[in-house]
């Protein structure tokens, strides 16, 4: 942790109200920048993509649930795998409730994966999560939107992750895509995002930014080395708490 100047209220309150000015700035362009990929082109989805959901076969218009609008989490979760990725499942840790919010504006949210259906629906058990999760093990769909690359295309130098502009490193990565159904019932995909673009979707994270310690991972061998299944910290000691008699 960097020293910190100890000082009176007043002189908090002003140099917090000097920091606020910077958050407002980045409040205002963040902004800007949500309606700048609100007016994105869009790309007609026209392969019929068919996946395997707890209860039979579902095809990507299927998991839309009569909304217009779909967010897919591209959990990582390889057909070989017994669990899927820690840091995908800290992600995921917050899908359930989210969903319901997310359906009052017209938007539903789903997790796809490699895995095999049977696979997903243990993990899911074991993790107590209630969100809707399908398998895209018989079809394209990871391949198509930039989160599976084959050993072809590993071996070419064409896995080319985040648009080629994020170093590749595993044949399995996350993140999100984004598709829109008009009255017609065409889709259209509208938008992904990978690597550091998901950092924002991780409440957790954005609590720790607002400590001193942030999210305390210089050291480590990698950022997230430290995340683990939820089922898998260590106990903390236990403390008397506050809030109970």
């Amino acid at each position: 942790m960097q020293p910190h100047k100890i000082v009176s209220r007043e002189e908090w309150i002003a140099a917090r109200k000097a920091h606020m000015a910077r958050e407002k700035e980045l409040t205002q362009a963040r902004e800007a920048l949500s309606e700048e990929r609100r007016g994105l082109p869009w790309v007609k989805v026209d392969k019929h993509y068919v996946f395997d959901g707890p209860n039979g076969k579902v095809t990507l218009v299927d998991l839309f649930q009569g909304r217009p609008q779909l967010v897919v989490q591209h959990v990582m979760f390889a057909p070989d795998w017994d669990a899927a990725c820690k840091s995908c499942s800290f992600w995921a840790d917050g899908f359930d409730r989210m969903a319901p919010h997310l359906a009052a504006r017209d938007t539903t949210m789903v997790a796809i994966s490699l895995a095999p259906i049977a696979k997903l629906d243990a993990f899911k058990k074991r993790m107590g999560w209630t969100f809707d999760w399908v398998s895209s093990g018989n079809n394209d769909f990871n391949s198509d939107y930039g989160v599976t690359f084959t050993r072809e295309q590993i071996d070419a130098g064409k896995a080319l992750y985040n648009f080629g502009t994020t170093p590749f490193y595993g044949p399995e990565l996350p993140g999100i895509s984004v598709f829109y159904r008009d009255e017609r019932g065409d889709v259209f995909h509208t938008y992904s995002t990978f690597a550091r673009g998901l950092d924002m979707m991780n409440a957790a994270y954005h609590y720790l930014d607002l400590t001193p310690l942030g999210r305390h991972e210089d050291g480590l061998p990698y950022p997230m080395d430290w995340v683990r299944h939820r089922d898998q910290y260590q106990p903390q000691p236990v403390q008397a708490s506050c809030c109970h008699s």
